[in-house]
């Protein structure tokens, strides 16, 4: 095509002498359109060239994956029948395990919405706007923390008038839930406490604080098997007693809602058992 084209133009050089000025026109414009012809077959030439290279490299690399594949049925045919076995067992054992896992998972997926749940309801019961109540999740456990300055009066364990109606919307969201327990701890600041022939020490008082906080959740109509109380004294601070607004912070009753213990496992046994059934 090149020396058409050449000779092409070598012609219409020899007759631009001699053919008027329009055929001469005529002429260099369908040289042009020849030259733009060359070039798009040019192109498309080196695309087919590319593709056929990447082509080559695919087929070869199918032929690498074929052998391969061969080579592993051959090898596979080689094991001996209880070698065969012994995979299925395995795989078999495996997949067992798997179901074992999700079924667990299931497990902790329930519990982690009913906390959620709990959450939210006593967030709505109790009120979050009020600095001196906090409603929280620790640890995979639900809790309320409440100021003493809202349930005591400076040194006594008695229940204030207004540390009861906050107590009796805990108690509403407690009763919903008869398959929890209610756990009171209480805590205080790290100043000694002085006898008083009432209340020995620090751990005296926070337990006498967490025991006059159940009896008014038993009065509120908690079932009493569900409820707990504790007490930790100062051990277990919030921040340092280096001041009197963080002694302040660390004199709290806490209120942990959480299931049952035994009950949860239980929970879990009872669906390994189920899953053993239906093998």
């Amino acid at each position: 095509m090149r020396k058409v084209l050449l000779l092409g133009a070598s012609a219409m050089l020899v007759l631009s002498s001699c053919v008027s000025k329009k055929q001469f026109t005529d002429l260099e414009a369908k040289y042009k359109e020849s030259q733009d012809l060359l070039n798009s077959a040019t192109v498309k030439l080196n695309s087919c060239l590319e593709e056929r290279a990447s082509a080559s490299a695919r087929a070869k690399a199918l032929e690498e994956q074929v052998t391969d594949l061969r080579s592993y049925n051959e090898n596979l045919q080689v094991l001996s029948a209880k070698g065969a076995s012994n995979i299925e067992k395995t795989l078999e054992s495996m997949k067992e395990k798997d179901l074992k896992i999700n079924r667990l998972q299931d497990a902790l997926t329930k519990k982690d919405s009913v906390t959620l749940a709990l959450v939210t309801s006593l967030k709505r019961e109790v009120g979050i706007n009020d600095p001196d109540i906090e409603v929280n999740v620790e640890k995979g456990v639900v809790y309320i923390s409440i100021a003493d300055k809202l349930l005591f009066r400076s040194g006594s364990y008695n229940v204030t008038t207004q540390a009861k109606d906050v107590l009796a919307k805990v108690a509403k969201v407690v009763q919903s839930k008869p398959d929890f327990e209610c756990m009171v701890e209480g805590h205080t600041d790290n100043v000694p406490y002085k006898s008083n022939g009432v209340i020995l020490d620090n751990w005296d008082l926070s337990v006498k604080r967490a025991t006059s906080v159940v009896r008014v959740l038993e009065d509120l109509g908690v079932n009493p098997s569900q409820l707990v109380a504790s007490g930790r004294a100062d051990y277990v601070p919030l921040v340092e007693n280096n001041t009197a607004e963080n002694r302040a912070r660390n004199r709290r009753t806490r209120i942990l809602v959480l299931p049952k213990i035994d009950q949860f496992y239980d929970m879990i046994e009872k669906e390994m058992k189920n899953l053993e059934a239906g093998n």
